[in-house]
């Protein structure tokens, strides 16, 4: 997911999303403990999905704005 589509969705799509990747990522480490994973690399994608959307929630609290997006 990219931050300029983050920036887009409304806090509360958001929050509905974070609430959606961390189920995710409870299952995914119930996988590892019984050896299903077959897709290691999502551990990796999962937690940075979580790291942008709560970032760019944050930025949206403290009223941040970007001059311009890259």
């Amino acid at each position: 997911m990219k931050p300029h589509e983050i920036r887009a969705m409304t806090d509360e799509e958001i929050r509905a999303r974070l609430d959606e990747l961390y189920r995710e990522l409870f299952n995914l480490r119930f996988q590892k403990a019984i050896g299903q994973v077959k897709n290691t690399a999502r551990f990796r994608e999962v937690r940075r999905d979580i790291a942008r959307l709560k970032t760019i929630l944050r930025e949206r609290e403290l009223g941040i704005t970007l001059a311009k997006e890259a």
